[in-house]
């Protein structure tokens, strides 16, 4: 028996989408990656950053807010936020959050080092972290942007701003020059670490003589000679705490014996 052939019907077919805008993606935002920090907040961790961080009143870090994040997940924000805009990030370094304020600084690094060559890219980098000194204010905030931003800019160019800002009362300004010759260690030129070093030995700061005293034991780590060139000279009136990290590389006979001239000078 011949079976009857069902009738033949005509598929429906999508509309072409030819000639048409896809849709533009869209653009992250702060709010985005404050949102993207707030589900990783812990408020135990949180209560120890304050601590650490020293929010109490009359200490350096005096009213900072924290939201208890670790700074590896604070890199996978930062990575995943990458392309934030300017405009926006400066909104993430006016939050009253530490982590929102160091999220921003990790996603201008990684912007900075990906731009090297697009030269108008880096130079505004460059100058909206000048523009936003006052929002870079603990350690760990210059320290995480500092060398890679102000030392990578400034290590072929002109480096007079260096000595500016350490001379300035602002005490992160003075931080972020000492700590910007990080890179140029790394590339073996010393000379502006041990100049700016020479011209922060009076500075009143602990924060101050411990970041000297950490570059000044960097530049040890390229040269030994160098390092004790210097220490020769100013052992006798290097801040005691400044002296220490100097010396944290050299043999125990060596710190021994600048460690007896510094005190030596103080009587």
């Amino acid at each position: 028996m011949t079976r009857a052939k069902a009738p033949r019907t005509e598929r429906t077919r999508a509309p072409s989408s030819a000639g048409q805008e896809p849709p533009a993606p869209r653009v992250a935002t702060a709010s985005d990656v404050s949102a993207a920090l707030a589900l990783l907040a812990n408020e135990q961790r949180a209560a120890v950053s304050r601590r650490f961080f020293k929010t109490g009143a009359g200490q350096y870090g005096e009213g900072d807010a924290f939201l208890g994040v670790t700074v590896p997940a604070q890199r996978v924000v930062a990575k995943q936020f990458s392309a934030l805009e300017l405009p926006e990030v400066r909104k993430l370094l006016w939050s009253r959050y530490h982590e929102e304020r160091l999220t921003a600084l990790l996603i201008l690094v990684r912007q900075f080092e990906r731009s090297r060559k697009v030269p108008a890219k880096q130079q505004a980098i460059f100058a909206f972290y000048l523009a936003s000194l006052t929002q870079i204010n603990n350690w760990d905030l210059v320290d995480s942007s500092a060398p890679a931003i102000v030392g990578g800019y400034l290590f072929s160019r002109e480096r007079k701003l260096l000595y500016e800002l350490a001379q300035r009362e602002h005490l992160w300004s003075r931080r972020v020059a000492i700590l910007a010759t990080q890179y140029f260690i790394r590339k073996g030129d010393l000379a502006d670490t041990l100049a700016l070093a020479e011209q922060l030995l009076g500075d009143p700061e602990d924060l101050i003589h411990k970041a000297v005293g950490w570059m000044l034991r960097e530049v040890g780590h390229k040269s030994v000679p160098t390092l004790k060139g210097f220490l020769d000279h100013h052992a006798q009136v290097m801040p005691r705490t400044m002296l220490r990290y100097a010396l944290e590389k050299l043999t125990p006979e060596e710190r021994a014996h600048y460690m007896l001239a510094g005190r030596g000078e103080r009587g």
